[in-house]
């Protein structure tokens, strides 16, 4: 049996992904020695291969999930979907799977500011120069060989430059007065405002204030999404 090389590896995972609305994100690689996650047999791995939506990619396969499959989606069902979707992925590559919802938890924050060199926004998000706050981790791939580096940016931290910070000046809630979000405070907010206008409605204002990557904002149903699950 021929095995295939890493570039063609990551491509037939590229390919099947991009069926579901998802994007290999980046790679991260770990030298011998430096602590890894363990593979399902017990090693190190030598690469983890994030995986990830980008704007509201994986919003109509999701849905169409959902409404052929009602009673699978459970309390959690976005996690559920990723499930069902990435874990054969990574079954047929060979691979060990991560979820960011499972113990042990894995430091997805971590992996994809290596990966990417992405690096927090206020809101605890991590902010993408192009993507802007409109993206997200469903899961990761771990290897035992190193595989090329992917998803690399070289752009400047898009906080750094924006002097009127409008994600915080706008959240209603005053989430991020203190200068880190208060998840309790927007979680209580969600609950008392009711569901005519406001965040629950219309999707995070102060997410939506950012100005980077606008054209990858979610669709109306996914912010709604979001946010119903947040205020649980």
């Amino acid at each position: 049996m021929t095995v295939p090389s890493a570039d063609e590896l990551l491509e037939t995972i590229r390919a099947t992904l991009a069926t579901h609305g998802l994007f290999l994100r980046g790679t991260v690689n770990f030298p011998a020695g430096e602590a890894a996650p363990t593979l399902a047999d017990g090693t190190p791995a030598a690469s983890v291969v994030l995986i990830g939506n980008i704007g509201g990619s994986l919003w109509e396969s999701f849905s169409c999930w959902r409404e052929r499959e009602p009673d699978r989606g459970g309390a959690d069902p976005l996690d559920n979907w990723s499930k069902q979707v990435i874990r054969p992925i990574g079954e047929a590559a060979g691979a060990t799977v991560y979820f960011p919802s499972d113990p042990p938890w894995q430091p997805f924050q971590q992996w994809a500011m290596r990966a990417e060199g992405l690096q927090a926004s206020p809101l605890g998000i991590l902010i993408h120069p192009h993507y802007g706050l409109w993206h997200g981790y469903r899961g990761a791939l771990g290897f035992d060989r190193v595989l090329p580096r992917t998803g690399k940016v070289s752009a400047a931290h898009p906080c750094d430059a924006c002097v009127e910070k409008p994600c915080i000046s706008t959240c209603p809630a005053d989430a991020l007065a203190s200068g880190t979000f208060d998840v309790g405070r927007c979680r209580a907010h969600l609950r008392s405002e009711g569901q005519v206008g406001g965040c629950l409605a219309l999707g995070c204002l102060s997410r939506d204030a950012c100005p980077v990557g606008r054209g990858y904002r979610y669709p109306a149903q996914q912010l709604r999404f979001h946010m119903a699950a947040l205020s649980l």
